[in-house]
């Protein structure tokens, strides 16, 4: 719908936008706090008076909706408020960061500078370039987290408002949120907009089933408000009597994360039980806040049985975000499983607005806060400047969304870590000289090795040696980012090292055997023995793993000019040398790419194992020609974020002519004869092929794979509709490697 307004009408929009913005924290901000606000608003005004939005609106929309967010949904104050309606003006006025350091001083100066940075960072470069801009962005988190959290705020604007876009862009910047914007709010305790990030990242990337699982939450939505009902009605009375003041409300679980669970269990919406969870939110004085809780869970449990595996205690060991709550899972009314969530008014408010509500409430300035300790964590990776940018945007992701375990120290300390950490972890978490000298291990007394993945709870000593170092084969098994960049960086000096002694030993040999040591005979043997660089060629020669055999085996290849001519031609040759012409034809026909609908050669990525049907897009590789990945692949996302230019539209055409192997996996209760019914329905289909079948039972219970040879998608569906029907069978899903 086209944006028609007089300038009269955008007037008093603007001037109602501005009045909402506000109304939540009017009250709490000083006179000085709201001149500081309009001076800014009048100034961000007049600069973008000139610019649109693409949807026609005038620019000043956005600022004061990113404000809005920062006021609002993250609670910051007027500094922040101010730099939010000033983050654009530098980057798209005549303004400058010397006029805002005038006008508003050295903070909010520094803030929009730090705006304007990530501003100018470019789009659409290769992989390197942009993990570079990834690593300047979180860099900021250096100077003042405030410029993260505005930026976070702007990405969220943009992301609702994102429906004037082409495609192409919706796609490139919904994969760059859901690789790096929401997993930073999750960790920044800002859930609500985590929320709202990923599921508006899911409706671009993969909008079919985004809108199938929002219109099946929406139908099922009136239902589950009844439900929700008459569970709070059995606990209220008793909550009631123990004298609380308290509200109970139902929170659906997000798109997103309904998808997630959908992905990671292999089960429909159907199946996915705990689609919404119940709050509990208490007022309570912060010295009874622990005692409440505990007496709301014994209330609840009373009436309804707990399940023990599902109870989260993040009171007594809140998440290292600041996050507290007292989470159980019950077997509520009509056999179904919820989730309770337990928390004070303040605990709420934490959990709301993250990084601001937990700094309100900190109690003493001495104590170091969980969110705290994690910044300073972040700022020891973020000062490692000699790592990849690549290899260092995947690491700092590692603890973005890690689930925690505690970890106990000899003494009693309580060390928090990513779920999965090993005993090295632990090390490197006590003191980088603890980890790097690491020998071996104590888990509650006893001896274990350093690859040991910890349990919360484990009592942790570390056994350390003068003589000892970090080994390559300690990145294979830790977790944590400050680990694997520690560990990197001693290697890389003792490879520097062991390089050193490589290149004379090689320089030496080569002389020896009459070749020239040049860089173009470097670059010639890197790709001979399928190196990455020079240096990894002159750490195997210094360590021994290359010798004078592998040489020769060179020095052979260089002499035969045929040898290489062949090799050229041998590149060039077609996917599958066993197809005739008419056949590479027919095969490779059925995907198109692009706008223009090319027809290009194409490989099935492995990590998905993509059949006709299937929702795809292509990558182009470096040395592979175009391999096609499932929109819900896992490695989706990190490849429409860092890749965006080598990724190329795809559909298929007419795709009832190529036979594709999938696997399913079958489970159930055993029944009598039941491998023959299966087999059954296989072989009576004319159009599939049996590979492979494999099915176990044990005490009542059987589970297999099948292998099969299918035409398309729909042709699966009805082959797994047909095995679903047979008695005893409860869950089919594809396996996609």
């Amino acid at each position: 719908m086209a944006y028609t307004a007089t300038i009269e009408e955008e007037k008093k929009e603007i001037t109602k936008r501005y009045k909402n913005m506000l109304k939540d924290s009017y009250e709490t901000l000083s006179k000085e706090d709201k001149t500081l606000i309009r001076k800014a608003f009048d100034i961000a005004a007049d600069a973008h008076k000139e610019q649109r939005r693409k949807t026609g609106e005038p620019y000043i929309f956005h600022p004061i909706a990113v404000a809005k967010i920062i006021a609002n949904d993250i609670g910051l104050g007027a500094t922040a408020i101010a730099a939010a309606l000033l983050h654009d003006v530098v980057e798209d006025t005549d303004y400058t960061i010397a006029d805002m350091e005038q006008l508003f001083g050295v903070t909010i100066a520094k803030i929009v500078n730090g705006l304007t940075k990530i501003a100018h960072l470019k789009k659409d470069q290769d992989v390197s370039l942009q993990a570079e801009n990834y690593r300047k962005l979180l860099l900021t988190l250096n100077d003042d987290v405030r410029v993260i959290l505005i930026k976070i705020a702007d990405r969220l604007h943009n992301m609702q408002t994102m429906d004037a876009m082409p495609p192409y862009k919706q796609v490139k910047i919904s994969a760059e949120t859901l690789f790096i914007y929401a997993p930073l709010a999750h960790r920044l305790g800002l859930y609500n907009i985590k929320t709202q990030l990923e599921d508006l990242g899911l409706k671009y990337t993969e909008p079919e089933v985004y809108n199938d699982i929002y219109n099946k939450i929406t139908q099922s939505k009136e239902e589950q408000q009844i439900y929700i009902k008459s569970f709070s009605k059995i606990i209220h009375e008793s909550l009631i009597n123990e004298g609380m003041t308290f509200e109970i409300a139902g929170r659906p679980k997000s798109i997103y994360s309904i998808r997630k669970k959908m992905l990671n269990q292999g089960v429909s919406f159907e199946e996915v039980y705990d689609k919404f969870a119940v709050r509990i939110i208490y007022k309570s004085s912060k010295k009874e806040e622990k005692i409440n809780a505990w007496k709301i869970y014994s209330i609840v449990t009373d009436h309804f049985r707990p399940n023990p595996s599902r109870m989260r205690d993040w009171i007594t060991q809140p998440k290292s975000t600041g996050y507290e709550a007292l989470h159980i899972t019950v077997m509520g009314l009509k056999g179904r499983w919820v989730e309770v969530q337990i928390r004070s008014e303040r605990m709420h408010e934490i959990a709301e607005k993250g990084y601001a509500a937990h700094f309100k409430y900190k109690q003493g300035s001495h104590k170091e806060s969980g969110l705290e300790s994690w910044l300073n964590l972040l700022k020891e990776t973020l000062e490692n400047q000699d790592a990849n940018a690549i290899d260092f945007v995947e690491q700092f992701k590692l603890n973005l969304y890690a689930k925690e375990i505690y970890i106990f120290t000899p003494d009693g300390d309580i060390k928090s870590l990513p779920k999965g950490s090993t005993s090295v972890d632990f090390a490197f978490a006590i003191h980088t000289q603890v980890g790097l000298t690491c020998r071996a291990a104590k888990v509650n007394g006893k001896i274990v090795p350093l690859s040991y993945v910890l349990n919360s709870g484990d009592q942790v000593e570390i056994i350390t040696s003068k003589n000892q170092k970090p080994k390559a084969s300690w990145l294979d098994f830790v977790k944590t980012a400050s680990a694997k960049s520690k560990i990197k960086n001693s290697l890389k000096e003792e490879h520097k090292e062991i390089a050193k002694l490589g290149k004379e030993i090689l320089s030496r040999k080569l002389r020896h055997i009459k070749i020239t040591f040049n860089e173009k005979t470097i670059n010639e043997m890197v790709s001979f023995f399928n190196l990455k660089t020079s240096l990894d060629l002159f750490v195997r020669f210094g360590n021994g793993s290359l010798d004078n055999t592998k040489l020769k085996e060179y020095a052979a290849q260089q002499r035969n000019s045929f040898y290489n001519f062949f090799k050229s031609k041998i590149r060039k040759k077609n996917v599958n040398p066993n197809l005739n012409k008419d056949d590479i034809t027919l095969k490779y026909d059925l995907l198109v790419f692009g706008r223009e609908e090319e027809k290009l050669d194409y490989k099935p990525a492995k990590c998905c194992n993509p059949i006709p049907g299937d929702l795809v897009f292509g990558f182009i590789t470096i040395n592979e020609g175009v391999k096609i990945h499932k929109l819900n692949c896992p490695n989706a996302i990190a490849l429409q974020a860092n890749y965006a230019y080598r990724i190329k539209s795809a559909k298929w055409l007419d795709s009832s002519q190529q036979e594709h192997k999938v696997t399913l996996n079958i489970k159930g209760i055993d029944n009598e004869g039941l491998v023959g019914e299966v087999s059954k329905i296989i072989v009576n289909d004319k159009n599939v092929n049996l590979y492979g079948i494999n099915i176990n039972g044990s005490e009542g219970f059987f589970e297999g794979r099948i292998t099969i040879g299918i035409n398309n998608k729909d042709h699966l569906k009805k082959i797994i509709m047909a095995l679903k029907k047979i008695e005893g069978v409860s869950k089919i899903n594809r396996l996609h490697s």
